[in-house]
């Protein structure tokens, strides 16, 4: 097929294995040779059950994900909460009083409110 430009891996949920065409990207499905290179390079060893069930998986995932991205979310605001709520704050007030002093009464040098430390870098 003289309309195949290239082929994307990309190594996120998001891409999958993709062929780019002139007319955009289409998906398919991942191979055992994918799967035993991304087990390759995650360095774990993976037999021949485990790749089966690997691949089943992957591509169940991107299928979902597939289904996700086909859903047009135009004009929807993300959200940082499933919920709508505003945060409980409370006033920023002084709770406590300054007890510098009784802080700085057990170190071995103070000068001008500070704690002094020895030079570690000359």
């Amino acid at each position: 097929n003289g309309e195949r430009q290239h082929v994307v891996l990309r190594l996120n949920a998001c891409d999958a294995v993709r062929y780019r065409t002139a007319r955009g990207f289409y998906q398919m499905s991942l191979t055992p040779d994918d799967i035993q290179r991304l087990g390759e390079l995650a360095r774990i060893r993976l037999d021949e059950d485990e790749r089966g069930r690997l691949l089943g998986d992957l591509d169940n995932i991107f299928g979902i994900i597939e289904k996700l991205r086909a859903v047009d979310t135009t004009g929807v605001e993300p959200m940082t909460h499933p919920e709508q709520m505003g945060l409980r704050l409370r006033d920023d007030v002084v709770t406590e009083s300054d007890q510098r002093s009784e802080n700085q009464r057990s170190a071995p040098a103070v000068a001008d409110g500070l704690f002094l430390v020895p030079r570690v870098v000359e």
